[in-house]
């Protein structure tokens, strides 16, 4: 008797794929750091993505402010 091979809806997905251009320095930085730690690079640049907009401040350019008034 075989068993079933069941399908169900797929679920929305919380991660998409994306591709990054990024300095080779950078990437090295984060291949030693993923060595370190035991996470993977991908985690690590997630970890510093999330951190960096969290701690974010916006500050709009006034346009205003370089002319004499």
């Amino acid at each position: 008797m075989s068993k079933k091979f069941i399908v169900t809806h797929k679920s929305i997905e919380k991660f998409v794929i994306m591709t990054l251009r990024i300095e080779k320095d950078l990437q090295e930085e984060f291949d030693k750091l993923a060595s370190k730690s035991d996470r993977s690079r991908n985690e690590l640049m997630c970890m510093a993505l999330k951190y960096a907009l969290e701690q974010l401040e916006f500050t709009a350019i006034n346009e205003n402010s370089d002319k004499n008034v």
